[in-house]
C-alpha cells in the first residue's frame, strides 16, 4: 500500500483541531423515536423522519411485496408499474399536472437547475439554501447572484440588473433545514412576476409537514399556483427514499429529456416506490401525525424561550439551538448523549462560522415526555455546563 500524501493527513489533523472531524456512527433503530447509537440507547432527535413513517411496518410490508432492483434508468427500462403509480400519486398529492422522479432530492435539485439554466441566464439563490441547490447553481454556469431572504431589497436590485439575461430563476428552500424558518414566499412570488422570473421552491423539509394537506410551505402560504416548480424528497416525512419535481406537463417533459441526474441514473427501485406511495397515503389518512408534530414543536420552543437559549426556529419540526463555536456544539451534543438524547452538533461548512448549533429534529414518534426530558437536559447547556471554546 502506498503512503498517504502529507496534505491528506495534515488536512484531517486540521479538521480535528478545529472540532470539525465527523464521526462515522452506527445507528440502529429500536422503534419509534429511539435508536442505538454506537451501542448506546438514546431518544433520537437527529432524524428527518418527521412523521415517524420510516420505521412504520406497513411501509416495510409494501416494499417487501415489490421487486428490489429497477435494473436500468427510467428512459431505458427502469420505469416499473410501481414507479408510474408513484408519479401519478405524487401529481395528485401536489395538485400539479405532472411529476418526475429522481434518485434523491439532491439529484432532483442538481438535475433540474442544470436542465433549465445555462451561461446566458441568471440564477438568484438564497444564502442559506441547501448544498444541492448551491451546486446546481454552480454547475449550470449561469450568472450567480446570492441574496438573503431577510433583505429582499438586494434581490430586487439584482433582478433589475439582470434584465438582459435570457432566463431568470429565483431559488429558495421552503423551510430552511438548519434554521427551521420559512422563506418569504409571497414576496418572492411577487418579485418573480415583476421581473419575469421563474420561482423554484425546494420543499424537502416541508413536504408532509406544513400546510393543511401536508404539501409544504407553498400550501401553508397559499401560493402554490404562483410557483413555477416545487421540488421535494421522499426520504424525510414520506419515510422512503428518492426525490421529485412537481410542475406543468411541459416542464416535466423538458426535464425528462434534459435532466442528466435522471436520464443517466438507475430508476428508483420498485420496492422503494411502493413504500413511498403508501407513505403518501398515510400522510393523507393520518393528519393527526402532523398535528402532533406541530404541538411538539411549539412545546419545545416554549421550553427554549424559558431557558433563554437562542433558536431561529419559528415553525415546523426543525429546532436549532445556536451555540456559536464548533467546540461548544460538540461538547453540548456529548453532554445530551450522556443524558439519553441523540442531538447532533452542526458545524461549518453546514452552517456559517460562528453559528455552530445543536439541530433538534422532531418526529411525530416523539411524546410530550420526550420533549420535557430533553428540555431538562438542555438546562445544563443553558446553565453553562458547556464550557468548550475555539
Amino acid at each position: 500500500m502506498t503512503r498517504d500524501p502529507a496534505w491528506l493527513t495534515e488536512g484531517l489533523d486540521d479538521l480535528k483541531r478545529e472540532h470539525l472531524l465527523r464521526p462515522r456512527r452506527v445507528v440502529e433503530s429500536l422503534g419509534p423515536g429511539h435508536s442505538r447509537v454506537d451501542g448506546q440507547e438514546l431518544v433520537d432527535f437527529s432524524s428527518n423522519d418527521y412523521l415517524g413513517l420510516a420505521r412504520d411496518p406497513r411501509l416495510a410490508q409494501a416494499a417487501a411485496a415489490a421487486p428490489v432492483g429497477a435494473g436500468a434508468s427510467p428512459l431505458v427500462s427502469g420505469r416499473s408499474p410501481q414507479y408510474c403509480r408513484l408519479e401519478e400519486s405524487l401529481a395528485r398529492f401536489e395538485k400539479t399536472e405532472a411529476v418526475l422522479l429522481f434518485p434523491s432530492g439532491f439529484a432532483a435539485n442538481l438535475g433540474t437547475i442544470t436542465a433549465l439554466m445555462g451561461p446566458d441566464d441568471a440564477v438568484f439563490s438564497d444564502q442559506r439554501n441547501h448544498a444541492s441547490l448551491i451546486d446546481g447553481c454552480r454547475l449550470c454556469r449561469a450568472r450567480l447572484h446570492i441574496y438573503h431572504h431577510q433583505s429582499l431589497d438586494r434581490l430586487r436590485r439584482q433582478l433589475a440588473e439582470a434584465a438582459d439575461a435570457r432566463r431568470r430563476l429565483i431559488i429558495t428552500d421552503g423551510l430552511f433545514s438548519m434554521d427551521g424558518t420559512i422563506a418569504p414566499l409571497v414576496q418572492l412570488a411577487d418579485l418573480a412576476v415583476e421581473f419575469d422570473a421563474m420561482l423554484l421552491v425546494d420543499e424537502a423539509h416541508a413536504t408532509g409537514v406544513l400546510g393543511p394537506s401536508g404539501r409544504g410551505s407553498c400550501e401553508r402560504l397559499e401560493i402554490e399556483q404562483r410557483v413555477t416548480l416545487r421540488i421535494g424528497t421522499l426520504s424525510k416525512a414520506v419515510g422512503a427514499a428518492g426525490g421529485f419535481v412537481a410542475g406543468s406537463r411541459a416542464l416535466i417533459d423538458h426535464l425528462w429529456h434534459h435532466a442528466r441526474t435522471q436520464v443517466f441514473s438507475t430508476a428508483l427501485p420498485p420496492a422503494t416506490c411502493a413504500a413511498a406511495e403508501l407513505g403518501l397515503q398515510l400522510i393523507d389518512r393520518e393528519p393527526n401525525r402532523r398535528d402532533h408534530l406541530e404541538q411538539l414543536g411549539n412545546r419545545l420552543r416554549q421550553h427554549l424561550a424559558g431557558l433563554g437559549l437562542e433558536t431561529h426556529s419559528e415553525d415546523g419540526p426543525i429546532v436549532p439551538v445556536i451555540l456559536g463555536s464548533a467546540a461548544a456544539a460538540v461538547e453540548a451534543s456529548s453532554l445530551l448523549a450522556q443524558h439519553g438524547h441523540f442531538v447532533p452538533a452542526i458545524r461549518p461548512p453546514s452552517v456559517a462560522a460562528g453559528t455552530a448549533r445543536l439541530r433538534i429534529s422532531l418526529s411525530a414518534a416523539h411524546s410530550d415526555h420526550n420533549i420535557d426530558r430533553l428540555a431538562e437536559a438542555l438546562t445544563l447547556v443553558a446553565a453553562g455546563e458547556v464550557t468548550a471554546h475555539e
